[in-house]
């Protein structure tokens, strides 16, 4: 384990830095080039969808691209933040893709919750052409991934990481190294694996409680500053005590895509795995029920409702959800 680090520096002490390209400014994605850019990186970004992020980055002084092909030609480390893996696939391996244009001696980082399958046969593709692939999967949320104060789960080679480690430490203040490619998106989908069922199990036990009539405040007078309580927990019951629809900004669509991924995981060593099955169905429900796009602490309202309970907030705050990193 080790902290977020500065960037490279020569044996007589100048800068030496590589060319960053970031890819996917979602809600995760723009704060990691924010703060890469604010490190004195020379940065290039692409999105495609999100052009105030966009825009933002070319007032910090990135370079704007319109494809892969043209952050490949302009970076040695390319940092992939998107949704899914199909995206990932899509933006290695496209017509303008990384694989096609990136130079021999560059990194990919995927930095998605990505399927670890996929992300091995990526890094076997890519190795034959002198590109190496890093997956450093991101722990915590939008407003630590602006801070630049995120978690970052690494699977790469030694070396590899000692190269790719400073500029993660300009988003990450908690870098830890998995092992090799790959470990790092196996092991983020063991931490949603956690995350997803706590929220799944809070969320039952609050339509359980209000059956019982046991309200949501007199749930968290006795789980607050109790052995069950917990920063996820905290954030989680804004959404149920406070109508906070952001305090949690994970997407319901978000969660059930890695619960699938965690159970592909399972599949493919023989895993029997009930409780990852049960917490993805609970996700099944929201997103079935037109909750996709809403956040993670809203699936209480979700199971509530087909409880015959009403675990809508009393004081919603404005503000609207949406899915993506």
């Amino acid at each position: 384990m080790s902290q977020g680090g500065q960037a490279p520096q020569t044996a007589g002490g100048q800068l030496k830095l590589e060319s960053v390209g970031c890819i996917g400014l979602g809600m995760m994605g723009h704060g990691i080039a924010k703060n890469i850019c604010e490190k004195g990186y020379p940065v290039t970004v692409l999105d495609i969808r999100n052009q105030s992020a966009v825009e933002d980055m070319a007032k910090r002084g990135a370079m704007i691209a319109k494809n892969p092909r043209e952050v490949a030609e302009r970076s040695t480390v390319v940092f992939i933040c998107v949704n899914n893996s199909l995206q990932v696939e899509s933006i290695i391996r496209g017509p303008d893709g990384l694989k096609g244009t990136l130079k021999k001696g560059g990194v990919i980082v995927d930095c998605s919750t990505s399927d670890p399958t996929s992300t091995l046969m990526l890094a076997a593709e890519l190795a034959p052409l002198g590109i190496e692939l890093v997956d450093a999967a991101m722990g915590r949320t939008p407003k630590e991934a602006w801070e630049g104060t995120l978690d970052a789960m690494v699977g790469a080679n030694d070396e590899v990481f000692s190269r790719v480690k400073p500029i993660i430490g300009a988003w990450a203040a908690r870098i830890v190294h998995i092992g090799a490619t790959g470990d790092g998106h196996k092991m983020k989908l063991l931490n949603n694996f956690l995350a997803m069922g706590y929220a799944a199990m809070y969320s039952e036990a609050l339509a359980l409680s209000v059956k019982v009539g046991i309200s949501p405040e007199r749930f968290d007078s006795a789980i607050r500053n109790g052995r069950m309580d917990c920063g996820f927990y905290q954030t989680f019951m804004q959404w149920i005590l406070e109508g906070d629809r952001n305090a949690h900004k994970f997407s319901i669509s978000n969660a059930f895509k890695d619960m699938r991924y965690l159970e592909s995981m399972s599949d493919a060593v023989g895993l029997v795995n009930p409780m990852g099955n049960a917490i993805k169905n609970s996700y099944a429900i929201a997103v079935a029920a037109g909750g996709e796009a809403d956040y993670v602490p809203m699936l209480a309202t979700y199971i509530g409702k087909i409880n015959g309970v009403d675990l809508t907030p009393k004081r919603p705050q404005s503000g609207k959800a949406g899915a993506g990193k």
